[in-house]
């Protein structure tokens, strides 16, 4: 019988991985591998009517990437009150379009997300002070 080794890294990485595959098999949230959030179910009427989440505190986070072909940021993210979403990576589709070319990967922002239409939304963007 043949046997087959792994090289290390690929070892490592799976063993670090464990932890993110069984937090995500417990119905844990994120956008890290590319899955959709379709757990947090249709969320388009939560909270929506409430004025604190409408004008509540912003939340803080960091731009990994952005996709100005898709119009759309990645951050990395503390937790999302207004949404219920604890802190996670996760892509978002911006409200206005001039943040794509006024920030850079890397800033440190603050910002306010919301469901709009179904797709989580930054609709207020600002440098972290």
């Amino acid at each position: 019988m043949k046997q087959i080794f792994l090289p290390r890294t690929a070892a490592v990485m799976a063993v670090a991985l464990l932890p993110v595959l069984a937090w995500a098999a417990a119905g844990g949230h994120g956008n890290a591998g590319g899955t959709s959030h379709s757990s947090h179910g249709d969320m388009s009427s939560q909270h929506a009517s409430t004025p604190a989440a409408a004008h509540g505190e912003l939340s803080n986070g960091e731009i990994r990437r952005i996709d100005r072909d898709q119009k759309k940021i990645t951050l990395r993210h503390g937790e999302i009150k207004n949404l219920e979403m604890p802190a996670m990576t996760m892509v978002f589709q911006v409200k206005d379009e001039g943040w794509l070319e006024r920030f850079k990967v890397g800033d440190k922002v603050n910002f306010r997300a919301e469901n709009v239409n179904g797709a989580f939304t930054l609709t207020e963007l600002q440098p972290a002070q």
